[in-house]
């Protein structure tokens, strides 16, 4: 609907600029054109018209270059902090106003050309150092801003600041662990959410699998408890990159628009954001981070639940889940025992712990 109102105004404007054209050409006093009655009539009808379908037709192609335009435009735009935008507008409109107050002058000296060649260089040379000298003193003028703020509002400043923005994935959402993380208060916000993430996360909740659906809800679910029940900033960022398919693809390109920190547990993910220099937040190596050490020659006392993969082993596990091989630990299945720790090995899966029964470790001394 709104492709055919945009062909119809280009249209219109074809018939506009038919009826322009012919003013202008019997306008030229050399050509000596002069046209009335029914002659200025069909000519008017008939160039309007020409100008108007040649305009239909090209209006698909105009339309598109249009949008192309604009999406380049956007895009661009989003690469420029709001600060320097901001900036750099105030700064137009100034270094405007004073090319305006100093082509004033010119127009009075009644020399032909002279007051309208002077105000385009006026306008285009304070008008670009009215964009550019902001931008580039930016640290500056904010520094400046901050230095009179600091004085009078230092506790406010210090409570408006924000971290830098971390968008987290499909993977870490279903996970659910980052509304426990987020809840300690180990992470700051505000939290970016894409829309194609949401978009995933709902077609993985509609998915005819049951498993998925399980995980997709889950996912739905956290979101909700994080929005309604954590004091964090939400954001949910519209941008959906159409010209990019892969869903990991468009993560690593907002991460580097936004210039922010990628919140995952996703293995490849997050060696694919290393190699394109994106900080990664991987809640997995956090958690591997937070598990208590174990060194070798420390007791501890665990219950073996089954046997191992080799002959007589048996296998323990933590509170956080960390595997512990106890040597001879077969025969203790279903039994609290006290271990001696012989080895630790950090695998990129996690970390595993082997052991020794106790008693048998006193009898070998």
């Amino acid at each position: 609907m709104i492709d055919k109102v945009l062909k119809i105004a280009i249209s219109l404007i074809g018939v506009l600029l038919g009826i322009g054209v012919l003013s202008f050409i019997t306008s030229i006093e050399a050509l000596n054109i002069s046209l009335s009655g029914w002659i200025q009539i069909i000519l008017t009808i008939g160039l309007s018209l020409l100008f108007g379908i040649i305009f239909y037709f090209l209006s698909s192609r105009i339309i598109k270059k249009t949008k192309k335009l604009i999406g380049f435009i956007e895009n661009e735009l989003q690469k420029i902090p709001v600060l320097d935008i901001t900036f750099s507008s105030i700064g137009l409109i100034v270094g405007l106003i004073i090319a305006y107050l100093l082509s004033q002058p010119l127009f009075n000296l009644e020399i032909p050309y002279v007051g309208v060649i002077g105000s385009i260089i006026l306008y285009g040379f304070f008008g670009y150092l009215g964009i550019t000298i902001p931008s580039k003193k930016r640290e500056d003028i904010t520094t400046s801003i901050g230095s009179i703020n600091i004085s009078r509002k230092g506790k406010e400043k210090a409570k408006s600041y924000k971290s830098c923005p971390k968008i987290l994935d499909t993977s870490v959402i279903i996970d659910g662990r980052i509304a426990d993380i987020i809840q300690t208060g180990f992470i700051e916000g505000p939290l970016v959410i894409p829309v194609f993430v949401l978009e995933e996360l709902q077609h993985i909740a509609d998915s005819s699998d049951g498993l998925k659906r399980n995980r997709g809800r889950r996912g739905l679910d956290i979101l909700n408890k994080i929005q309604k029940e954590l004091d964090v900033e939400i954001i949910i960022h519209e941008k959906k990159f159409e010209d990019i398919q892969e869903v990991d693809s468009k993560l690593l390109k907002l991460t580097q628009l936004l210039k922010g920190e990628i919140l995952t547990n996703d293995y490849n993910l997050n060696k694919v954001a290393e190699v394109h220099k994106i900080d990664v937040l991987n809640i997995n190596e956090l958690a591997n981070a937070v598990k208590p050490v174990v060194l070798p020659g420390e007791e501890m006392k665990v219950t073996i639940v089954k046997d191992g993969k080799e002959s007589g082993q048996g296998l323990a596990y933590l509170d956080d889940g960390t595997m512990i091989v106890v040597e001879s630990g077969r025969k203790y299945i279903g039994e609290t025992i006290d271990v001696l720790v012989t080895s630790v090995l950090q695998t990129s899966a996690g970390r595993m712990i082997f052991a020794k029964p106790k008693e048998l470790a006193d009898k070998a001394v």
